[in-house]
């Protein structure tokens, strides 16, 4: 078993994702110190033997350094803008872990940045909410420096329940994208099956326990059931954060051309519901929108489902 406190560690963004992933490290037995721009959200971790940092420069003197965080010009500003981790004079992190969903561009730019410091970044962005998070469930595509994932190994594994090595530079981006797309495609394919089913009198919680069941069904498929049987809509990935990525895939895919007919109409249904007002709430919103389309109302059904993680 590895010595979880061989290395020291940093980790900066403590959001939906980030603070449940900071607290099973921490929970584990490593080191951990976090900073995150609204220091009281992440102030319940201490309980949990995190140290708290004033800006992300402060993290400098780590051995590695997590960054989980909302968008590409974040993650330069956390890292290369005003006290940024890799901005302080003489000092900075051995590895660099980005487990955000940003773009190519933007983590190439900070894999730059780094290298001129000696320092290796690894691209791990994820996959699943703080549910799955806390459920030990995640999982996480790498890419970067074979050496410096093979250091970091033991702490990825604490994160989740599976972590795949895809190469190097920024392949686990071209993944996670790839994965988000089909995450926004088969979202909407869900809900339009589920009120088709429920248009011709089926109720939802019975439908999507067959799905479930059926060899149609998934971790994802059985995750979001609770939500679209009882109607809670609590966030775990908003329609805006989905669009953003539906965004890079086909920005992707007019670069590589490779033609994406399906993630362009689910990029332009996230749209209308994103218009609609729809932004803070979570992605299965969709259904939602699925039903009015259809003239069909909507009622929580209020039957205990279970939501697969548990």
């Amino acid at each position: 078993m590895a010595d979880l406190k061989q290395h020291r560690l940093g980790w900066i963004g403590a959001g939906r994702m980030g603070y449940p992933m900071a607290e099973r490290l921490a929970k584990a037995g490593a080191d951990v110190s976090v900073w995150n721009r609204t220091r009281a959200k992440a102030e319940p971790l201490t309980k949990s033997g995190v140290r708290l940092v004033e800006r992300p420069s402060d993290l400098a003197d780590r051995d590695i350094v997590f960054t989980m965080i909302a968008a590409s010009d974040d993650l330069k500003q956390v890292t290369l803008g005003k006290d940024g981790v890799l901005t302080r004079s003489g000092q900075a992190p051995k590895i660099l872990i980005d487990c955000s969903t940003v773009s190519e561009v933007a983590s190439g730019e900070v894999r730059d940045a780094a290298a001129t410091l000696g320092t290796k970044m690894l691209a791990s962005p994820v996959s699943g909410n703080g549910k799955v998070v806390k459920a030990g469930k995640l999982s996480l595509v790498v890419s970067g420096p074979k050496d410096a994932y093979e250091t970091a190994l033991p702490y990825l594994e604490k994160l989740g329940q599976g972590v795949s090595y895809v190469g190097e530079g920024e392949l686990a981006r071209m993944v996670k994208i790839c994965h988000n797309v089909f995450l926004g495609i088969v979202i909407e394919a869900l809900v339009e099956i589920t009120v088709l089913a429920q248009k011709g009198g089926v109720p939802r919680h019975a439908f999507l326990d067959f799905i479930n069941k059926s060899v149609m069904g998934s971790t994802f498929s059985r995750y979001k059931t609770p939500a679209l049987v009882n109607l809670d809509f609590a966030p775990t990935f908003t329609p805006v954060l989905l669009r953003k990525d539906l965004d890079l895939g086909l920005a992707a895919a007019r670069k590589l051309g490779a033609p994406m007919a399906l993630a362009a109409a689910t990029r332009e249904i996230l749209q209308g519901l994103v218009g609609q007002g729809f932004t803070d709430q979570d992605f299965a919103t969709l259904l939602v929108q699925q039903a009015k389309l259809a003239g069909m109302p909507l009622e929580p059904e209020n039957v205990p489902v279970s939501d697969g993680l548990s």
